[in-house]
């Protein structure tokens, strides 16, 4: 009962859920990437029926895994060998977090002082 895997990086490169395999073991090293609630590294098995989490930009994306495989295959294929299961409400969430300047500069004013970059500091963390 040898069950076929794939490295996790790999396949996630494969699905084209990240645009290149480094940036894929970028992402598990830095703990975007889970499965069963605990972060693994770019080397761990993938095999079928596996749920994976991964934490890309300002959303959490959840992939079950139909099918391993090891070749970068075309987007229309794709969903043959995972299932999106992530919930409508992450696909809601602005993409950018709202900026609103702490203290607004009028235009043309120039670079800050030293007194005016001394006041914004203590708003700073």
């Amino acid at each position: 009962m040898n069950e076929p895997a794939v490295r996790i990086d790999k396949w996630l490169w494969a699905v084209r859920v990240f645009k290149t395999r480094a940036l894929a073991a970028e992402a598990c090293h830095k703990g975007h990437v889970s499965i069963l609630g605990h972060a693994v590294k770019a080397s761990r098995d993938v095999r079928g029926n596996d749920v994976i989490v991964v934490k890309k930009e300002q959303m959490t994306r959840t992939f079950k895994v139909l099918q391993v495989l090891e070749r970068r295959v075309g987007a229309p294929v794709v969903k043959e060998y995972m299932e999106d299961q992530t919930p409508a409400a992450e696909f809601q969430k602005p993409r950018d977090p709202y900026f609103h300047p702490i203290a607004p500069r009028p235009k043309g004013s120039g670079r800050p002082t030293k007194k005016d970059r001394r006041v914004l500091n203590q708003f700073l963390p």
